[in-house]
C-alpha cells in the first residue's frame, strides 16, 4: 500500500478542481481594523484591507474587550486548568453563561469551545436522549449541524431550504407521538437570507416537535440587545434551543447554547464534546463577557454595520456586478467557477491590497462559487468605492459576465 501516493492524489484532486485552499498569512492592526498586514509573498508585511472577517462588528478590537482580557490575564493567568469538571470552571464562565441566558430570555446557557462543537455536541446528544427521535434539517444547514445529526445515529429528514410546505409534508408523514426536532439556521451565511422563524415554530407546535436554531451569524447583529433574529422577530420564547457563537459578532472565541435548565443540565451531563474538553481560557471568556455586555447596551456598531452592508450592495449593483440578493449583513458576489473565484481573490490581494477569500464547494454547491464580503462599521465609503472599481477592472480583464443593467 503506497500511502503517500493516496495522499498525493487527494490533494491533486483539489488542485484540479480549483478547490485547494490557501490560508493567507496576515496580522490585524489593533485599533485600526479592517487594516491589516499581509506576509505572503512579500519582503516584509504589506498593508491590506480585510473584507471577509467574521468579526462583523470589530469587537475583537474594542477597547473594553481588550482591557477585560488583559485584566483577566493578570488576575488568573492564561489557561483554564482543565475541563469544567476538573479545575476548569471559573467565575468568568458562570457569569458569561448567566449573561447569555439573559440575552435570549432562557433559564440557562452552556459554553463550548466553538460554535462547531456546540452544534455537534448538542444535536448528537439531544437526539440520543430521545428514543426514536427524527430530526428535520434544512438542506443548507451548516456542516457542524449535519455532523451532529449524523453522530446522533437517529433518523433524519432533509427539507428544501426554507420550504415550509416540504417541511410540513415530512412532519405529517411521521408518527405524531415520535420525538421530533426541527433544526435550522436564522441567517444563512453564504446567501445572506433569513429563516421564517415564526412559521417554523407554528409547524413545530402543530406536530409536537422541538425547535433548534443556529444563530451564529445573527447573535450580536440583530435585535435590540443583540439576541439575534429570534429577538428581532420576538420569537425567542418559541424556540427550545438557541445556539450561538462567540467568535463572530462578539469578536473572540467559543460557542454556546441557551435553553431551559433541564435541557442545559442534560447536555452538560451527557455530551462528550462538553465533558471531555478543556474549557475556554478565562482570558477569552472575560473578553466575550465584556463584548456581550457592551452589545446588549449599544446598537451603534450594529447600525453602522447595516449601513455599510447596504451601501456596498448598492455600489456593486450600480456597477452591474453580480451581487446576490441578501436581506442581511452578508454581501455575496457570484462567480460560479472555483478557478475564477480564486483568480479574482489572488488579483485583489496582489494588486489592490484587498483580502477576500473565495468560497467553494463543499461550503457552497458546485457552480455557485462566490466571493463573500462582510463590510463592518469601519469600512469607509472610500474603501468601498476603491473595492468596486477594482472588481469592475478585474471582471473586464477576465471577461466575466456582468448583470444586465435595469
Amino acid at each position: 500500500m503506497n500511502y503517500q501516493h493516496i495522499f498525493d492524489q487527494a490533494i491533486e484532486r483539489l488542485h484540479e478542481e480549483g478547490r485547494y485552499r490557501v490560508f493567507i498569512d496576515i496580522l490585524r492592526n489593533k485599533g485600526a481594523f479592517p487594516n491589516a498586514r499581509c506576509f505572503a509573498g512579500h519582503n516584509g508585511p504589506k498593508p491590506i484591507t480585510v473584507w471577509c472577517s467574521n468579526d462583523y462588528l470589530a469587537m475583537g478590537q474594542h477597547p473594553k474587550v481588550i482591557e477585560a482580557m488583559e485584566e483577566a490575564l493578570h488576575d488568573v493567568g492564561a489557561g483554564s486548568g482543565g475541563t469544567r469538571n476538573i479545575g476548569g470552571n471559573t467565575h468568568y464562565h458562570v457569569e458569561l453563561e448567566h449573561e447569555l441566558a439573559d440575552l435570549h430570555g432562557k433559564e440557562g446557557a452552556l459554553l463550548f469551545t466553538s460554535g462547531y462543537v456546540s452544534n455537534d455536541a448538542t444535536l448528537s446528544t439531544l437526539a440520543k436522549l430521545l428514543p426514536g427521535c427524527v430530526i428535520f434539517s434544512d438542506e443548507l444547514n451548516h456542516a457542524s449541524m449535519i455532523a451532529g445529526i449524523r453522530n446522533s445515529g437517529c433518523d433524519k429528514r432533509v427539507f428544501r431550504h426554507n420550504d415550509l410546505d416540504h417541511l410540513e409534508q415530512l412532519l405529517a408523514a411521521e408518527d405524531r407521538d415520535a420525538p421530533k426536532l426541527i433544526a435550522f439556521e436564522s441567517v444563512y451565511s453564504m446567501d445572506g437570507d433569513v429563516a421564517p422563524v415564526h412559521a417554523i415554530c407554528d409547524l413545530a407546535e402543530k406536530y409536537n416537535a422541538l425547535t433548534y436554531v443556529d444563530e451564529v451569524h445573527a447573535v450580536g447583529m440583530y435585535g435590540k440587545r443583540g439576541g439575534g433574529i429570534t429577538e428581532r422577530d420576538e420569537a425567542a420564547h418559541r424556540i427550545d434551543i438557541i445556539e450561538g457563537t462567540l467568535g463572530k459578532a462578539f469578536g473572540v472565541m467559543g460557542g454556546y447554547i441557551a435553553a431551559d435548565k433541564k435541557i442545559i443540565d442534560c447536555i452538560r451531563s451527557y455530551a462528550p464534546g462538553f465533558i471531555f474538553t478543556t474549557s475556554l481560557s478565562p482570558v477569552l471568556v472575560a473578553g466575550v463577557l465584556a463584548s456581550v455586555k457592551h452589545l446588549k447596551a449599544s446598537s451603534e456598531e450594529r447600525d453602522a454595520q447595516q449601513l455599510a452592508a447596504a451601501r456596498l450592495k448598492a455600489l456593486m449593483a450600480e456597477a452591474n456586478l453580480p451581487v446576490m440578493d441578501s436581506t442581511t449583513h452578508i454581501v455575496p458576489l457570484m462567480v460560479g467557477d472555483p478557478v475564477r473565484a480564486k483568480k479574482i481573490s489572488d488579483i485583489l490581494l496582489a494588486e489592490y491590497g484587498v483580502y477576500v477569500q473565495p468560497i467553494n464547494f463543499p461550503t457552497v454547491p458546485r457552480g455557485t462559487e462566490r466571493l463573500r464580503f462582510t463590510p463592518g462599521p469601519a469600512h469607509s465609503e472610500e474603501m468601498m468605492r476603491e473595492l468596486v472599481a477594482a472588481l469592475v477592472e478585474i471582471w473586464d480583464r477576465l471577461d466575466l459576465e456582468l448583470r444586465q443593467a435595469a
